[in-house]
């Protein structure tokens, strides 16, 4: 939900570029073998493996384009059974890249990333972790925002910019409420290929 707020509502309005790290729930938890979300963290895992490759070989929007086809199927289609190989071919990225799924060395890229960020929070946070440069250029970062839909037209904005401010703020530490209700996931979003289609078009149209 972070991530289509991010992407939908706020980077087109701020001029935002963002680059994805992964963070790995499975590392990051460690649930034993019998733990009932043993076996999706590890496929999650698994999948974040491919991200890894993905990115190395074909960059930030390729690796954007697999996890938003991850994140379609997983949270709209309800399909959990699906392949490395059938969400790369969707995404438009070459299948090769499945065999990084049970290669441990990518591994060490996801432990990268997530050390990056968790550098910046420390160890007591989740996902999602959002960073980025103070006034200052000293990198920031702050877990969260939580949110179980996504804000719209200036409340989108308003989140973001207020997110920007408390995280700028040094001593600051959290903001928290219980939470009540699930997500609301609504319309399943456009691909990642379209979604750069319609952001070129807007900027075609805005340099006229």
């Amino acid at each position: 939900m972070t991530a289509r707020w991010v992407v939908d509502a706020v980077a087109p309005e701020r001029d935002l570029e963002v680059t994805w790290k992964p963070i790995s729930l499975f590392f990051k938890n460690e649930p034993t073998e019998d733990a009932g979300h043993y076996a999706p963290l590890l496929k999650t895992h698994k999948l974040l493996r491919v991200f890894a490759s993905v990115q190395a070989a074909d960059g930030n929007d390729a690796a954007f384009r697999f996890y938003w086809e991850l994140g379609s199927r997983i949270h709209h289609d309800k399909d959990h059974e699906f392949s490395a190989e059938q969400a790369l071919t969707s995404a438009g990225l070459d299948p090769v890249h499945a065999s990084a799924f049970d290669d441990d060395s990518w591994d060490a890229a996801i432990r990268s990333g997530m050390d990056e960020g968790l550098a910046l929070t420390g160890q007591d946070v989740g996902t999602p972790i959002i960073a980025f440069d103070d006034n200052a250029g000293e990198r920031v970062a702050l877990f969260g925002p939580v949110i179980t839909s996504v804000p719209e037209g200036q409340d989108a904005l308003d989140l973001w910019d207020g997110f920007m401010k408390v995280a700028r703020v040094p001593g600051f530490w959290e903001l928290k409420r219980t939470r009540t209700e699930s997500p609301e996931f609504g319309e399943r979003p456009v691909s990642a290929d379209k979604q750069s289609d319609k952001q070129s078009d807007k900027e075609s149209e805005t340099g006229g």
